[in-house]
C-alpha cells in the first residue's frame, strides 16, 4: 500500500476514464462489436470506478478501493486490446503497431475476475481475519495464474509461431492440440480450486455476520443485501433474456454489489439497510398479491361471469388500487416485525407512551417515563431531560 497516494489515486482513474472513451472509439470502428457496446455495461463500470475511487480516496489504506480500481482497469484494458486485435486481425486493417502485444493482453479478463472476490474476503476494514487465510490466498493466488496461463497459452503459440486468427471479440481461436489437452484439464482443476475459495470467502463472512453486532452487523448486512440483489436480478435477467430489457435488468444487478461494499466501507446511513430490506419485502410481497389478485379478478369475471373484457379490466383496476394502501400498512407491520425489529419495538414504545401521556397529571412520572422509552428505542450512552421554568 505504499503506492496508495492521491496521484496513483488520480492516474488510475483517468486511466479508467480514457480506456472508457477508447472502448466506444473502437467499437464504433468494428460495428458496435465491443462488450461494451451494448450500453447497459456502462453505467456498471461506471459505478464500480466511482466506488472505488471515493474509497480509495476516503480510506487510502483499505486495499479494497484499489481493488475496486483495478478491476475495471483490468476489465477495460481486456475489452479494448480484444476489439484492437479483431480490428486488425479479423477485419484486415493492417498496419496499426502492437498488435500482436494486443493479443496477448486480451485476457486480461482472467486476473480481473480472480482479483474481484477478493474484496468479500477483506470487506470492510481490508484486512486478513487470521494468518491462515495467507495461505488460502497463496493457493488462490496460484489458481488464478494457472487459469491465466492456461487461457493465454493460445494467444502465446498463435503469436510466435505467426498464425493469429480471432473472433470478433478479439479472442484467439485455438487450433486444438495436446497441449491444449494438458491445458484444459489444468484449467479445469484450477477453476475447481477457486470456486472452492470463493465458497469460503462468502462462508468466513456468514460466520462473521452471526458473531458481529453493532456497526460492523450493519456492514455485513450491506454487503449480503448488494450480494443477495446482484444474484437475484441475474437470475432474473436470465430468465428474460429472450426480452430486451434483459441487459438493463443485468446493469442494475452488477451495479448493485459495488454500491452496497461501499455504503459499507464509508458507513453513509448505513443503519437505513434494515429499513431498505423491509420496504423492498414489503413492496414485492404486495406486488405479487395485488398482480394474484387483478389476474384472478379478471380471470372470475371473463370466464366465469362472462363480462366484457375492458369493464372486467377496468373492475379489476379500481378493485385493486382500493386495496393498497390497506394490504400495505397490514404486510408492511407484519415485515417490520420480522426484518426491522428495531423499528417496530420503537414505534410500539413511542405508540404506548403517547397512549398513557393522554391520562398523565404528574410531571415527575412523564419525565422518567420519557427517559425510559428514550432510553429502550435510541439507547443513548447519556440522557438528559430539561424541564422549563413554570414562569
Amino acid at each position: 500500500m505504499r503506492l496508495a497516494s492521491p496521484v496513483t489515486r488520480m492516474v488510475l482513474g483517468a486511466l479508467a476514464l480514457v480506456l472508457l472513451a477508447a472502448a466506444f472509439v473502437l467499437s464504433g470502428l468494428v460495428h458496435q462489436l465491443s462488450i461494451l457496446g451494448s450500453g447497459p455495461i456502462v453505467p456498471v463500470v461506471v459505478v464500480y470506478a466511482a466506488v472505488g475511487l471515493v474509497v480509495a480516496r476516503r480510506e487510502p489504506g483499505n486495499p479494497i478501493g484499489w481493488i475496486l480500481i483495478g478491476f475495471i482497469v483490468l476489465f477495460l484494458v481486456s475489452n479494448d486490446v480484444g476489439v484492437y486485435a479483431a480490428y486488425y486481425y479479423r477485419f484486415g486493417h493492417h498496419g496499426l503497431p502492437l498488435a500482436p502485444v494486443a493479443v496477448l493482453l486480451q485476457p486480461l479478463w482472467v486476473p480481473a475476475l480472480v482479483l474481484f472476490p477478493v474484496v468479500i474476503l477483506l470487506f470492510p476494514d481490508g484486512r486478513l481475519a487470521s494468518r491462515r487465510w495467507r495461505w488460502v490466498l497463496l493457493a488462490y493466488a496460484l489458481c488464478g495464474a494457472v487459469v491465466s496461463v492456461a487461457l493465454d497459452w493460445p494467444s502465446i503459440t498463435a503469436v510466435a509461431h505467426h498464425d493469429v486468427r480471432v473472433d470478433a471479440y478479439g479472442d484467439v481461436i485455438s487450433t486444438g492440440g495436446s497441449h491444449d489437452k494438458l491445458a484444459t484439464l489444468a484449467m479445469v482443476l484450477a477453476v475447481t480450486g477457486i470456486v472452492v475459495i470463493w465458497v469460503s470467502f462468502v462462508a468466513h463472512q456468514v460466520l462473521s455476520w452471526r458473531r458481529a453486532s453493532g456497526e460492523q452487523r450493519q456492514q455485513l448486512k450491506w454487503l449480503a443485501s448488494g450480494g443477495a440483489l446482484t444474484l437475484a436480478i441475474l437470475a432474473v435477467s436470465f430468465g428474460i433474456s429472450s426480452t430486451g430489457a434483459a441487459g438493463e435488468v443485468l446493469g442494475i444487478g452488477l451495479a448493485a454489489l459495488p454500491v452496497g461494499i461501499g455504503v459499507g466501507i464509508l458507513k453513509y446511513r448505513l443503519y437505513d439497510i434494515d429499513r431498505i430490506i423491509s420496504r423492498a419485502v414489503s413492496y414485492a410481497i404486495v406486488t405479487g398479491l395485488l398482480v394474484g389478485l387483478y389476474a384472478g379478478l379478471v380471470l372470475l369475471a371473463t370466464q366465469v361471469m362472462t363480462v366484457k373484457s375492458p369493464v372486467a379490466v377496468a373492475a379489476a383496476t379500481l378493485a385493486a388500487a382500493a386495496l393498497f394502501n390497506p394490504l400495505r400498512r397490514r404486510v408492511q407491520h407484519a415485515v417490520d416485525r420480522r426484518f426491522n425489529r428495531a423499528r417496530y419495538d420503537a414505534d410500539e414504545a413511542v405508540a404506548a407512551f403517547a397512549a398513557r401521556l393522554k391520562d398523565a397529571v404528574d410531571l415527575d412520572s412523564v419525565q422518567d417515563d420519557l427517559a425510559g422509552v428514550v432510553q429502550r428505542t435510541l439507547e443513548p450512552a447519556h440522557l438528559q431531560v430539561w424541564v422549563s421554568p413554570r414562569d
